[in-house]
């Protein structure tokens, strides 16, 4: 056979390799009710340098049926800790949009990507961290990754140019935020994170959030006050062991007769008062995002003004019009500012704000 029939012969065995190893099963419990369809057509990824963590941003159902749809992310972890897989963890899932990490532009060619079902600045329940905590785990010894190559969506995620921004900038979206802070990270196994922005050191990209590099970088921890504090750890000190005394040699003594004993009857003890149940842990109540004008309404929220051709975002709220309490209503739909796409800002849409 000539080299071309030999080439192909060894394309096929590492294409069967490949594939053998996307099916090798995770020791974690991992549901397939939602691997998505777009599987056969997505790349085998040359390499993986990173595990991107995002928040889903909405509910669970809506969720699973757009990732399963789109192929959006190689897993999906629910609020009751289930573990759904949506694309082949050794094939490309578009998860990360348009991303640059230390230069390298496209994270999707080089890094898995874990959904989490749940919001940005809202806390998580114990069982579903855990249930990442076990998943990212295991990847992280399946690619032989650091804690430093566990990152969320906002280290990686950046924004083009526009009306608000004239550079490539880092903050396009906070989307993952919370798996930045320490807290967090100590409930998932995490002890190391990214020190710094290598594309903004290096000055491809600018600083365009200035609030969210304070929480990747500065050590803002909004989750903090959540979750119990790790116990303090003892300082051990070390025991010397007692010196012994020579031993004293002493006359034998005759021993006394014996004293009879005496059975005492032990006193009646009153009956033990029943101790009342234990008080179960506060419930961590999910903060409402409106959703419609009515809901901004009844929440406080007033409308600011209208966007047109002369009356720009920035001129109606000013630094905040990217804040996470100022909503635009694009089409009957109210988005936060920190989610809202610019290029999706459109004339006509209402900023509401308090």
């Amino acid at each position: 056979m000539g080299s071309g029939g030999e080439k192909g012969v060894s394309a096929a065995v590492l294409t069967i390799v490949v594939l053998a190893s996307c099916w090798t099963a995770l020791a974690v419990e991992v549901s397939n009710r939602y691997r998505s369809p777009r599987n056969p057509e997505r790349a085998v990824r040359a390499s993986t340098e990173l595990i991107v963590l995002h928040t889903t941003e909405a509910p669970a159902r809506s969720s699973l049926n757009k990732l399963c749809d789109r192929g959006e992310a190689h897993y999906c972890v629910t609020e009751d800790g289930t573990i759904y897989a949506i694309v082949d963890r050794d094939r490309e899932a578009f998860h990360a949009g348009r991303s640059m990490w230390n230069g390298k532009e496209d994270v999707d060619k080089f890094s898995v990507g874990i959904e989490c079902v749940g919001y940005h600045d809202q806390p998580m329940g114990l069982v579903q961290l855990r249930a990442i905590a076990a998943l990212v785990k295991e990847l992280k010894t399946m690619y032989k990754l650091g804690d430093d190559r566990v990152v969320c969506h906002s280290h990686v995620a950046y924004g083009a140019p526009n009306r608000w921004q004239r550079n490539r900038h880092r903050g396009r979206k906070r989307c993952g935020m919370l798996f930045a802070m320490n807290t967090i990270r100590r409930i998932l196994g995490l002890k190391t994170k990214p020190a710094s922005d290598p594309d903004t050191r290096a000055k491809r990209l600018v600083v365009g959030d200035q609030y969210l590099r304070k929480v990747l970088y500065g050590g803002v921890d909004t989750m903090a006050s959540h979750y119990p504090k790790p116990a303090p750890v003892k300082p051990q000190v070390a025991k010397t062991p007692p010196v012994k005394a020579p031993p004293v040699k002493t006359q034998p003594a005759k021993a006394p007769l014996p004293k009879p004993q005496v059975v005492k009857t032990p006193p009646k003890q009153p009956p033990a008062k029943p101790q009342p149940a234990p008080k179960p842990p506060p419930v961590v109540q999910a903060k409402k995002v409106p959703r419609t004008e009515a809901e901004l309404k009844s929440m406080g929220y007033s409308r600011k003004g209208v966007i047109s051709p002369g009356l720009t975002a920035m001129k109606i709220a000013g630094a905040k019009w990217n804040a996470d309490n100022t909503y635009y209503v694009v089409r009957g739909k109210a988005t936060p500012g920190s989610m809202i796409n610019p290029a999706k800002i459109e004339v006509g849409a209402a900023i509401w704000m308090k």
